[in-house]
């Protein structure tokens, strides 16, 4: 069995945890395969089998690799989606971050986790994605995101007005700093910081969620995943910025914009015993209150 490992970084107190996960993979006889960048941090300094694989590419993902288990935190988790594309490999998140929502695997489970891929014991959720369309080529091949889409104003421009179509019939005009679109995935991130709600991830919605936004009365709205949502920009700067998740890129403020629903899902790996609730109980201390 093979599984692909990708990581960022890993920082000199990480040493002993990483190699007790490459040398849990090969008692479990699955044979990494390392991105590269990682790998030429690790080689001198993890013991690793001498003809281990490396790859610095999604097109070097070969077909016998059914894992991509990502080192890191939620972050280090998102790049890797960019990774997997539309392959049928589903990915796994040992969380060697802080708050580890999407990457919900503790160090401490590590040896769980990875006897439960051997075994085949896991649970793979899927996971819808948001696809974005544009006027202009934006985000090469990769014009997709778990979390969110994201579209907002420069530094300190000022607001910016962003009037949002559904199927092309007018839902409302944000006088805004920006303007959110996630995924129920991404329910629990930076729309939540800005004030939406969290939504389970089999719900089949999108949320649309403002940032700063000028209006009190305006507040986030929940959509159904099947619709087309576009968006006119007006800015009086020349250039506003468009995200998805933490990929950026500037556009100029009259490129036509439209997100929908991906094509295909991401599958992420859990353990049978994390579902989404008690990932909500763990990360956002819910139902800890001393009076339950």
């Amino acid at each position: 069995m093979y599984a692909a490992i990708y990581s960022r970084v890993m920082e000199e107190e990480q040493r002993h945890e990483v190699q007790v996960f490459f040398d849990e993979l090969i008692k479990q006889n699955i044979e990494p395969v390392i991105w590269l960048h990682f790998y030429e941090q690790i080689k001198e300094k993890i013991q690793l089998p001498p003809d281990t694989k490396t790859f610095s590419l999604s097109e070097h993902l070969i077909d016998e690799i059914e894992f991509i288990i990502s080192l890191g935190g939620d972050g280090t988790l998102l790049d890797t989606v960019t990774l997997v594309r539309d392959k049928n490999i589903s990915v796994m998140g040992i969380n060697f971050g802080r708050l580890g929502f999407l990457a919900s695997i503790g160090r401490d489970e590590m040896k769980v986790a990875i006897k439960a891929i051997a075994n085949r014991s896991y649970i793979a959720d899927k996971r819808t994605m948001i696809h974005l369309d544009a006027d202009l080529p934006l985000f090469g091949n990769i014009p997709y995101a778990l979390n969110e889409f994201s579209v907002h104003k420069r530094d300190t421009d000022p607001m910016i007005k962003i009037h949002t179509y559904l199927n092309g019939e007018f839902l409302n005009t944000y006088w805004a700093d920006g303007l959110i679109v996630a995924t129920p995935t991404g329910s629990t991130g930076y729309s939540l910081s800005c004030g939406g709600p969290i939504v389970f991830p089999e719900s089949g919605s999108f949320v649309i969620t403002p940032v700063a936004p000028h209006n009190l009365n305006v507040r986030s709205i929940i959509v159904p995943d099947d619709n087309i949502i576009s968006f006119e920009v007006e800015s009086r700067s020349d250039n506003i910025i468009c995200a998805l998740d933490s990929r950026r890129e500037i556009v100029g403020k009259n490129v036509q914009l439209a997100v929908r629903k991906e094509g295909f899902p991401v599958n992420l790996v859990r353990l049978s015993e994390n579902n989404f609730l008690q990932t909500i109980h763990n990360k956002l201390t819910w139902g800890l209150d001393k009076r339950n």
